[in-house]
This record gives C-alpha cells, sequence and structure tokens, in this order.
C-alpha cells in the first residue's frame, strides 16, 4: 500500500445509542474518522481514529476563504449483510476536479479508495439495513495553512466521517425557482464540490421555506431562463415521456446519481436529452398537462418526485406520484442495484 494508514479503534462504541428507526439525516455519526494531512508536497501521516471534535488555530485558512471542497456518497449492505459501496471512483475523480478549481492539491484515487474501504469496514455495524436507509459517507478537504491574506495555500487536510441516515424526504418536495438569486454563472465554481456554493444559497433556501417550500431551483444568472439544479439534487423532466435534464455546462454538478439514472432510462428504452431546458417550456408542460413526471436526482435523495413548483408567485401542482411511471420505476431500479437486490450489470457496485 502506498499510503499506509494506521488504525485506532475506539475503546468505547456509540453504536448502542442509536435508534436506526428514527435517524435524521446528517445528525449522528458513526465511532471513526480518517484524517491525511498534506505538507511539503505530499499526502502523510494517513489515519483512522475514534471521531472526535477538531482543534484548529482561529486564523486557518479555509475558515476565512472557503478553501473547503467534499464529496457526499453512501455504503450500503446486499441482501447477505455485507457493506458494499456504489461507483466511489466517479466521486474520487469529482473530488479532484474540484480540488483543482478550487487550487488544492488531488487526492490520490489508491489513498481516497483505501481510505473509504478501511473506514466503512471498521464501521460496519453502523450501515442501518432498513428499506431506504444508508451510510452517507463525507469525504472533504480544508486548506490549513494559518495567516490571514488571500494568497496560495500550502497545507491541507483531508478527512472522511461517516453517518447513518434515513431517506432526504419522505414525501414529493416542492421546490420554488430562483428567479432573483443566482447560485453559480459561467467561469465560475459551479461544477465543484465547494462549500462557498452552498453557503451562498442559505437566505433564498430559508425564504423558500419560509413560503412552504422544500428546495431552491436555480437558474442562470443572465436570463433567468435556463434550468441549472436544486439545492441538493440534479433535476429530470419528462415531457409526454420524454426526459429532459440540464446539460453539465461547467455551472452543475455532474452528479453520480444523474449520470446513472440517465444510463439506466436509456437502457429501458427512453428518450433522454442533455441540453438547456427553459423553465418556460416546463411551466407550459405543467399548464398544458404535458408534464408528466418531474424529480430530483442525487446521493442524499436518490429519486425524489417534485410535487409542486413554484414560480413568479404561482404554483403548480404536478401529476400524483401514484400516476407517475418513470421516477417509481428508476427508484427501485437504482435501489435494487445498491442492495445488490438486481445484478450490477454495469459494474458499479464494489464490494467490502
Amino acid at each position: 500500500m502506498a499510503y499506509p494508514i494506521t488504525i485506532t479503534p475506539t475503546t468505547k462504541s456509540r453504536l448502542q445509542n442509536i435508534d436506526f428507526n428514527n435517524i435524521p439525516f446528517g445528525k449522528y455519526y458513526a465511532d471513526h474518522m480518517f484524517i491525511a494531512n498534506y505538507a511539503d508536497g505530499k499526502w502523510q501521516n494517513s489515519r483512522i481514529v475514534p471521531f472526535d471534535n477538531l482543534s484548529i488555530s482561529p486564523a486557518t485558512f479555509s475558515l476565512h476563504y472557503g478553501q473547503l471542497i467534499f464529496e457526499g456518497m453512501k455504503a450500503y449492505k446486499d441482501v447477505s449483510g455485507n457493506a458494499q459501496l456504489f461507483r466511489p471512483e466517479q466521486n474520487s475523480e469529482r473530488f479532484n476536479k474540484s480540488a483543482l478549481r478550487m487550487g488544492m492539491p488531488e487526492v490520490p484515487k489508491e489513498l481516497f479508495m483505501e481510505a473509504i474501504k478501511e473506514l466503512v469496514k471498521l464501521d460496519i455495524g453502523w450501515i442501518p439495513v432498513t428499506e431506504g436507509s444508508s451510510l452517507y459517507v463525507r469525504p472533504f478537504m480544508m486548506a490549513m495553512d494559518n495567516h490571514i491574506g488571500v494568497k496560495p495555500t500550502t497545507e491541507f487536510q483531508f478527512m472522511i466521517i461517516t453517518s447513518p441516515c434515513g431517506p432526504y424526504f419522505n414525501r414529493p418536495v416542492k421546490v420554488l425557482v430562483a428567479d432573483t438569486y443566482v447560485r453559480a454563472f459561467s467561469g465560475g465554481t459551479g461544477a465543484a464540490k465547494a462549500a462557498g456554493n452552498y453557503g451562498a444559497t442559505m437566505l433564498p433556501l430559508k425564504e423558500a421555506q419560509k413560503d412552504g417550500f422544500d428546495q431552491v431551483l436555480w437558474l442562470d444568472g443572465r436570463d433567468f431562463d435556463t434550468i441549472e439544479e436544486a439545492g441538493t439534487m440534479n433535476v429530470f423532466f419528462a415531457i409526454n415521456n420524454v426526459v429532459y435534464t440540464p446539460e453539465l455546462d461547467g455551472n452543475i454538478l455532474d452528479g453520480v446519481t444523474r449520470s446513472s439514472i440517465i444510463e439506466l432510462l436509456r437502457k429501458d428504452g427512453y428518450e433522454v436529452h442533455e441540453q438547456k431546458v427553459s423553465i418556460k417550456e416546463i411551466i407550459a408542460a405543467a399548464e398544458n398537462g404535458t408534464l408528466t413526471d418531474a424529480f430530483g436526482t442525487g446521493t442524499a435523495v436518490l429519486v425524489i418526485p417534485i410535487g409542486i413548483l413554484g414560480y413568479k408567485g404561482k404554483t403548480y401542482e404536478l401529476s400524483p406520484v401514484e400516476k407517475r411511471v418513470i421516477s417509481p420505476l428508476i427508484k427501485k431500479q437504482m435501489w435494487d442495484i445498491m442492495v445488490s437486490r438486481s445484478p450490477d450489470k454495469f459494474g458499479w457496485i464494489i464490494k467490502l
């Protein structure tokens, strides 16, 4: 192993304190975490230690200038109780694309993969087995230089924490289309999973939730017409069962779930278009009844139907879930592959 990992097991597990029938997303954390340091131009001191708070300087660069990236992925148990991961190499590749965009060092794929495998195997007991539940895996990297002042950084910390979780949403979501605020713009960091991208969305989300919505659907910042993505998910729309999803134009995330669903839909014979999608066209389809499905996809939500769209003071109630074909079908197909209820014909699953 090019990057040896030392493991210090906890002496007191917290696993017995968890009610696996009530595990809100992102509230509880497993017993261990992974840490590696980057200094002198190389990754070093890779270790798995008991989960604990960090001790850092108040002058830590990432706290002041937002040089922090992350990934989201999940571990599952198959029907025999064995741990497995879904397309982790894709997360490794996207993590390094984010790192390059944010002026940070890449994490070698071998280190990324071995760290996740060892951490999940150590905390396998934290993977829930109830339907729709999983172990959320959060790799992240932050600049650790201790100085105030905007200049390139040289010290970084790569960490991974894990969290048992149930479904992110347990009902169709209500989505408000943003026609004032902007999430990303050409030449920006929209395609990177950078912390600042999410911090800037908190005020619009707060305002949307005050009006009874769950998520914000972002439009381009120039004409406020082209749909980009929602707060925690890529989006898909079906007009007369032809599927449309925003193209990867540098402003949205190249979702691992998104690409998997496109592949599954095409295998099932659906016509899928990755292109610019106009909010006006979607609203027109909602009004004339040709919008047969709309759903979000992502690691956290998997596949979640959009039940209501809010746009320019009006709300559009979309077709009931029980009348939809695409989103329930694709959700079941994805989940069955993730837990090995169905054969993995794509090579997506890595068993631990």
